[in-house]
């Protein structure tokens, strides 16, 4: 009867406990009220439209199927995205682990213990019939003892300090899955801009060519002219010289081919090489799209990967203000055991071996110089901190679209004067060896020509890549990508 007046206390008083648990101190968390501005500032370049668009697979607008291999492929097995993912499930791990501060714990413990007293410590001792007992002159001095039993405990959240910390543990991890997809946005563009980089170099690679080839049959009609007496040695040397200037661009832009194939290799997580064979074919440059939708500022709050990764991280350094509140407050715990305690085994299981013990118990920090206040004072200028990278990133975010709208535009407008140059310089070239075969012009305004125009045929291949990796910048600003799974 005593006993179910104890438990029906000890209930009582539990309950009390469950029924004032529903309050969590600090502050709660309101998402910041960013201002974002009506359209961009340079959303009137050209090939540019302000619509909403998916970008979940943006790459496949340059209608290249082996960058849509490259790029799939990547994600399959890039190793900073395995990494991001790992980081993933350890936060959600970490997750789990702080919300099982919320439930009791039970131990189960079993024991056997075979024990003597000292004969000389014993004032008085008396006879017992229980198995494994050694007397001495009516004293024991050896006995065993068996127990087991369980023990609880149970630290009620009564001022929400622990669920606190799991609404930080799940912002957290949160915050971890938006900074997966950031990797995964800065890899797309990654693969897309060295794949376009690698035309590129190839392209200028072509020119080169294709020049050094026109410079050295310029240099065999000089030799013939010279022998023939119509030109002088001069002018041999300078188309010599010529010649080996054109032949020097080309080992550079081979070894940029070469490195940056290396560099999609180890984006696709394999060996530097492995792609070497389909990658050495040449081909043009990613055709770009009639238009890049872009969208407005306000949709990019919601779509950049970082920026959501910095809103959870305020969620989360809010939470942790309040956890540490908690701790200026009482913690109210549940305590119990029950088990079984014999000398004899074989009355262990007997109801004269049974025991309990159940209570609560408060703690509560009196003095702890300023401690929990300090503890407190950290988390509000973390959060303050956390706040304002929030607001800079959104800020920063505004700025790489910005930048990367006028460099996609302004590259459009400068392609279109290199084509028209280029030309420009195709004519000048046919002139200047007409008008020096019949001896009205220098051989030196045939050199200057054929310089000229290879140079301006490099900038027009240099540019058109520069178009499409200017693109591809413009889609990883926006935060396009990371939807694709």
């Amino acid at each position: 009867m005593m006993r179910n007046t104890m438990m029906q206390r000890y209930g009582g008083i539990a309950g009390i406990i469950l029924i004032s648990s529903g309050c969590a101190v600090g502050p709660n968390y309101q998402r910041p009220d960013t201002a974002a501005p009506a359209t961009w500032q340079e959303g009137q370049q050209n090939g540019v439209d302000v619509q909403a668009a998916d970008l979940a697979h943006w790459w496949k607008a340059f209608n290249d199927p082996l960058l849509d291999s490259l790029v799939e492929r990547a994600v399959k097995s890039n190793l900073d995205l395995r990494v991001a993912e790992a980081r993933v499930r350890e936060e959600r791990a970490a997750l789990a682990a702080t919300a099982s501060g919320l439930w009791p714990t039970l131990d189960a413990s079993g024991s056997y213990t075979r024990s003597r007293a000292s004969r000389n410590a014993l004032l008085f001792g008396g006879s017992s019939g229980g198995g494994g007992a050694t007397f001495s002159g009516g004293l024991v001095l050896e006995h065993d003892l068996f127990q087991n039993g369980f023990d609880a405990n149970w630290e009620v959240d009564i001022f929400g300090g622990t669920r606190r910390s799991v609404e930080a543990a799940e912002a957290t991890l949160e915050a971890t899955v938006e900074q997966r997809r950031s990797v995964l946005v800065t890899l797309l563009g990654d693969v897309a801009k060295n794949y376009i980089d690698l035309r590129g170099f190839q392209r200028r690679l072509a020119v080169a060519e294709a020049n050094l080839k026109a410079q050295q049959e310029t240099l065999e009609l000089t030799k013939v002219r010279f022998d023939a007496g119509l030109a002088s040695d001069f002018d041999v040397a300078q188309a010599e010289g010529q010649v080996k200037t054109t032949e020097a661009q080309i080992p550079t832009l081979q070894t940029a081919i070469k490195q940056t194939g290396y560099a999609i290799d180890v984006l696709l997580g394999s060996q530097p090489g492995s792609s070497r064979d389909e990658l050495a074919k040449s081909a043009a440059v990613p055709a770009l799209p009639p238009e890049a939708h872009v969208g407005l500022p306000v949709d990019l709050l919601r779509r950049r990967p970082d920026i959501r990764s910095a809103e959870r991280q305020l969620a989360a350094a809010t939470a942790q203000v309040g956890a540490a509140t908690a701790d200026l407050y009482p913690k109210f715990s549940l305590t119990g055991n029950i088990g079984l305690q014999s000398i004899s085994a074989s009355d262990w299981f007997t109801g004269r071996s049974r025991f309990w013990s159940i209570g609560p118990t408060i703690t509560w920090p009196v003095f702890d110089a300023g401690r929990i206040r300090a503890n407190i004072e950290v988390r509000n200028a973390q959060q303050e901190q956390v706040l304002r990278l929030y607001e800079k990133s959104v800020l920063t975010a505004f700025q790489d679209v910005e930048n990367a709208l006028v460099n996609y535009g302004n590259e459009q407008i400068r392609y279109r004067s290199l084509l028209e140059a280029t030309a420009a310089n195709r004519r000048a070239v046919q002139l200047a060896n007409d008008l020096y075969t019949q001896g009205l012009v220098p051989f030196l305004n045939v050199l200057d020509a054929q310089r000229t125009l290879y140079a301006s045929e490099s900038d027009l291949a240099q540019s058109e890549a520069g178009m499409a990796s200017n693109l591809v910048s413009l889609y990883k600003a926006l935060g396009g990508g990371w939807e694709t799974n």
